[in-house]
């Protein structure tokens, strides 16, 4: 397959995983990633606080697609003003294109973790904010 456009790879991404209809949710991962590593100084802070708090309860916590966008759905009810997360210049090796690169299944899946990692270890300096946000919001959460 030739190198997508990522922007390209991305709608294709997004496709695939909403036609999968699987019961974790995989597509959240998508667009917490995406956020994350395309948010610039023009972002809401809520679309990047969303996608660093998405991040952070898949990787951190293990929960899946669908747990992060009720979490998600939860806080947005919650409202409170959201931080302004610092950006940093790398914000991961892998790209919505290189997860297109892999094989439909296991492969791709196992690729839109890997992107969502490698976006999240770019956030390095934020982790402890994000982790606060959480803890601070916790009860939100888990209703």
């Amino acid at each position: 397959m030739d190198r997508l456009s990522e922007e390209g790879a991305y709608n294709e991404l997004q496709g695939y995983t909403l036609t999968l209809r699987d019961p974790a949710f995989i597509h959240q991962h998508v667009v917490d990633a995406w956020m994350a590593q395309h948010a610039d100084e023009t972002t809401k802070p809520i679309g990047l606080a969303f996608a660093l708090i998405g991040l952070y309860l898949h990787l951190e916590k293990g929960l899946t697609g669908r747990e992060v966008q009720l979490a998600h759905m939860a806080l947005g009810r919650s409202r409170k003003e959201w931080p302004r997360f610092t950006l940093p210049s790398d914000r991961g090796s892998l790209t919505a294109a290189d997860v297109m690169e892999k094989p439909p299944g296991l492969e791709r899946r196992r690729a839109i973790d890997d992107w969502a990692s490698s976006v999240w270890s770019a956030f390095g300096d934020s982790h402890g904010a994000v982790a606060g946000l959480v803890k601070e919001y916790e009860a939100e959460i888990r209703r």
